[in-house]
């Protein structure tokens, strides 16, 4: 399995592209290092992963690929019934699971009106069950309006809100027990990366939801560095794969290999129709999660379509 790789490659990508502080005796060799990652990693993919059959989606990962579209806060009664018709006219590769994540308010016009080929996500919900909490909405109520997912830890209730690592894992494990699927976000902030610290970001955002929840098998990790949201800029995909592979390899090692293989990884961050097909070739990107981009029908089914990206022919 690709994923016996990880480990060696995580090591070695740690000392450039600001993932890890570098050592002043490494500094010097900074290239070299770069092409020694680029060359092991390339035959350690060759060497553990036959080429596949023509037709055959090449990822890290055993799961379907997954491209989710968050609306965030945008949207009237009438822009939304437009996206809607242009959603349901686009055609859509039949391997991949969509989701879009309307506004709560819009979740009920979306679900009666979207094709059934794309499923409903909320964009947050309550730690536990409903209540006396104003301004929230719960997981039983998602459910009751027919939504199968909730995105949980967005950077932008992480950082703007200022929800904890173990709130969110908390808010994880509760929804998954009420059977809806948890796209899980984490990312590291600019200066964070700058830092060298993208790897202990990510683990320590990974580790409150391994210890709070019970089981990965309806959990998709979303890796949406904060730096790329909403700005236009957008991580090279070696720099994507680097931090997918890390996180692989983290699952493995602290879950276990089976996990680490289920789990899917995908990308967020100024994800768009031009970009997506170079950062779906990578093997441990899984698909995307998906912001400005999906408020656009055809754009966002370009998206969903850069699954054919991972196609290899025989």
């Amino acid at each position: 399995m690709a994923v016996a790789s990880t480990s060696l490659a995580s090591q070695l990508s740690a000392q450039f592209s600001g993932l890890r502080r570098t050592s002043p005796k490494l500094d010097h060799s900074l290239s070299n290092s770069q092409s020694l990652f680029q060359h092991v990693n390339s035959h350690l993919r060759l060497t553990s992963s036959p080429k596949p059959p023509r037709g055959v989606v090449a990822m890290a990962g055993s799961g379907k690929f997954f491209v989710g579209g968050n609306w965030k806060c945008n949207g009237t009664k009438d822009s939304i019934t437009k996206l809607i018709s242009d959603l349901n006219s686009v055609k859509l590769e039949t391997d991949v699971d969509v989701v879009v994540a309307p506004p709560f308010v819009y979740i009920d016009q979306v679900k009666n009106t979207l094709s059934d080929r794309i499923e409903i996500s909320g964009q947050n919900s309550w730690v536990g069950k409903g209540g006396a909490f104003t301004g929230e909405i719960s997981v039983e109520q998602l459910k009751d309006i027919g939504a199968k997912w909730v995105i949980l830890g967005h950077s932008e209730r992480r950082h703007v809100i200022g929800e904890d690592d173990q709130f969110i894992g908390k808010k994880a494990a509760y929804a998954l027990s009420e059977g809806l699927g948890v796209i899980a976000c984490i990312g590291e902030k600019l200066e964070e990366r700058e830092s060298g610290k993208t790897f202990d970001v990510c683990f320590q955002q990974l580790k409150a939801f391994a210890d709070a929840v019970s089981s990965w098998d309806n959990i998709v990790i979303a890796y949406e560095p904060v730096w790329a949201i909403g700005t236009g800029k957008v991580a090279t995909p070696l720099q994507a794969q680097e931090v997918h592979v890390a996180v692989r390899d983290w699952l493995k090692k602290n879950v276990s290999a089976d996990v680490a293989s289920k789990t899917r990884i995908i990308y967020g961050g100024s994800v768009n129709g031009g970009n997506c097909a170079e950062l779906a070739k990578q093997e441990d990107i899984d698909g995307f999660l998906v912001g400005g981009a999906s408020l656009k029908g055809p754009e966002f089914a370009t998206i969903v379509n850069s699954v054919t990206s991972k196609k290899v022919a025989a």
